[in-house]
């Protein structure tokens, strides 16, 4: 299993904040949407992208941490601001703690850290796969996961229609016809998200 961080360089110019608690400056002022696009569980895969920007002077770098038994592939970065698009680089256990990033937890040897350019405003992306979290059973859309940030979005995949969710959510349907779930989460901590789904009947035509 491995565990990932994301680490964005960013040189700002921005003006100091006040200073605050950081339990509560931190919240307040987090504007971190993030969207996941479900491919089929039987593949266990999802893509994600969120768009982050960073306003505290002197910040270097974005560190976004994988939770344990999730994998990551195919990472990319882009500079919204410029659209100018970045090469990400992944660096595992010792190579972190060689460049001096903080992960906010101990440096294990399956540890990495995909390190990207420098930003004010960045949308992230990546594929995880994670069995334990999404997964099939049966016939069943099986989706449990934890949201930590404000706002989050669940966007099932094409052919699947929603059965149950144990958290309150805007439900809507894309412009692909896809069943788009938007949570909001007001919580200083996590929300547990149960989400189940089943296939949509193919309707015969005479």
């Amino acid at each position: 299993m491995k565990r990932t961080a994301l680490a964005v360089a960013a040189l700002l110019s921005a003006p100091a904040l006040a200073q605050e608690p950081a339990r509560l400056s931190e919240r307040a002022r987090q504007d971190r949407e993030i969207v996941y696009l479900l491919r089929d569980p039987e593949t266990h895969a999802f893509d994600l992208y969120h768009d982050y920007t960073e306003s505290k002077e002197g910040t270097d770098k974005y560190l976004n941490v994988v939770r344990q038994g999730s994998t990551v592939s195919h990472p990319g970065a882009r500079v919204l601001d410029t659209g100018e698009a970045l090469k990400p680089e992944i660096l595992e256990g010792e190579a972190i703690t060689a460049a001096l990033l903080d992960i906010g937890e101990p440096v294990r040897p399956d540890s990495e850290v995909v390190a990207r350019g420098a930003s004010v405003r960045l949308r992230i992306s990546e594929t995880y796969t994670d069995p334990a979290r999404y997964r099939l059973e049966g016939d069943e859309l099986v989706w449990d996961r934890s949201f930590g940030r404000p706002r989050n979005a669940v966007v099932l995949p094409a052919g699947w229609m929603l059965t149950a969710s144990s958290i309150p959510a805007t439900v809507t349907e894309t412009d692909d016809g896809r069943i788009r779930l938007d949570f909001v989460n007001p919580r200083p901590d996590e929300i547990a998200v149960l989400i189940k789904a089943r296939r949509r009947a193919t309707l015969s035509r005479r």
